[in-house]
């Protein structure tokens, strides 16, 4: 994993979220990643201080692996430093605010002018078009503005999602278009421009109620654990204040809960529970047998229960849960305040433990980029 894209440069005028995700993933790749930022740092190095007292979460999970260069692009021998890099690069990524990579200097065109090869990457809130594209974007602005907020939390209201699914959905949404044009450039020998935004990453993934509600007319109400056209489909507290969520998908494992979960095999054909739908009509009255089933046991010996009869489920999982997680694949990564045990990425490739570069301290690499940049120069002179 750590070799497929070695040999690539990736330079990223970068901050927050989602262009850091793109990149922590192509540096993951073996590309080299020169993470670009102001003198003062990205501000992602800010948002906490909970990882060893001083880092940020967001940042320690989204910058192994790359080199800090601190430039302040409005003095013009910093703007020659990235200049410079960028001619030699193979990916060039910016998520800056709207229009500011262009006011400096480094609109994409003219970078690709210079460089053919080069593929260019802009992350924004809302796009390079439309009448939203000079406005700024945070990741619970656009959950709101794309309809997320309106099918997600319960009766009582509306909820954030708990992570930057907006953010991650545009870094997931730009890594695999990055993919497509390295592929084509090795036929072409030219690059192309990504544009990405957090709304329309997020609106990708809102297409299902999204046609549900233009094609059917129905708007998907908001049913916090619960599914919304399943029953029994959610999550039930047990006797120990722990919940389970479990889900039945058709009328074999229905008679199986009935009989050996909730041990009472007669509500399997009580008359309003004998179909899914029925089960959906009359939603309170089972939830009324459900809860009361669950809240006799504690959840150890629910999920036995469950397991027994082939009934699939999940623990509600606290942060507690998750960090003792029998399931988890963890990873270790160095940190200007030591090693951090993170949770590792979603794929794995050969069985091959994966192995990262460290986080680097804000303008570690400077002084040898600097360097580096004034030799190719002296080089070209000669």
């Amino acid at each position: 994993m750590a070799e497929d894209l070695e040999g690539l440069t990736v330079v990223s005028v970068e901050q927050a979220v989602a262009a850091p995700y793109l990149s922590s993933r192509l540096a993951d790749a073996g590309a080299r990643v020169v993470k670009v930022e102001r003198p003062e740092g990205d501000f992602a190095r800010g948002y906490d201080h909970l990882v060893h007292g001083q880092e940020s979460a967001y940042f320690v999970w989204l910058n192994r692996g790359k080199e800090s260069l601190c430039l302040d692009l409005k003095r013009d021998e910093d703007a020659a430093v990235l200049r410079a890099l960028v001619r030699g690069a193979d990916i060039f990524i910016q998520n800056l605010a709207p229009g500011a990579i262009d006011r400096i200097g480094f609109a994409p065109a003219g970078l690709r002018a210079d460089n053919p090869k080069l593929i260019t990457v802009s992350i924004s809130g809302y796009g390079e078009d439309g009448p939203y594209r000079d406005l700024k974007a945070y990741d619970l602005l656009v959950q709101a503005e794309a309809g997320l907020s309106s099918i997600t939390g319960n009766q009582h209201g509306m909820a954030r999602v708990g992570v930057s699914v907006c953010d991650i959905a545009a870094g997931m949404t730009a890594l695999q278009a990055v993919l497509q044009p390295l592929v084509g450039r090795a036929r072409t020998g030219q690059g192309r421009h990504i544009d990405v935004s957090l709304f329309h990453a997020l609106a990708d993934w809102m297409n299902v109620p999204y046609l549900q509600h233009v094609y059917g007319g129905v708007t998907p109400a908001r049913q916090g654990l619960n599914h919304p056209t399943i029953a029994p489909y959610g999550a039930y507290a047990c006797a120990d204040g722990k919940a389970v969520l479990f889900s039945i998908q058709n009328e074999r494992e229905w008679a199986n809960l009935c009989r050996m979960v909730l041990e009472r095999p007669e509500v399997a054909t009580d008359p309003r529970f004998t179909s899914n739908s029925a089960r959906v009509r009359h939603r309170e009255a089972l939830d009324a047998v459900v809860v009361a089933s669950f809240a006799a046991v504690d959840r150890a010996a629910m999920v036995a229960r469950l397991e027994a009869a082939r009934i699939a489920y999940g623990r509600v999982s606290s942060m507690e849960d998750l960090a003792s997680h029998p399931q988890n694949r963890t990873v270790t990564v160095d940190t200007p305040s030591g090693p951090v045990t993170c949770l590792a990425p979603g794929a794995i490739f050969d069985k091959a433990t994966p192995t990262f570069g460290p986080v680097p301290a804000l303008g570690a690499h400077s002084a040898a980029i600097r360097a580096e940049v004034a030799a190719q120069s002296r080089h070209l002179a000669d």
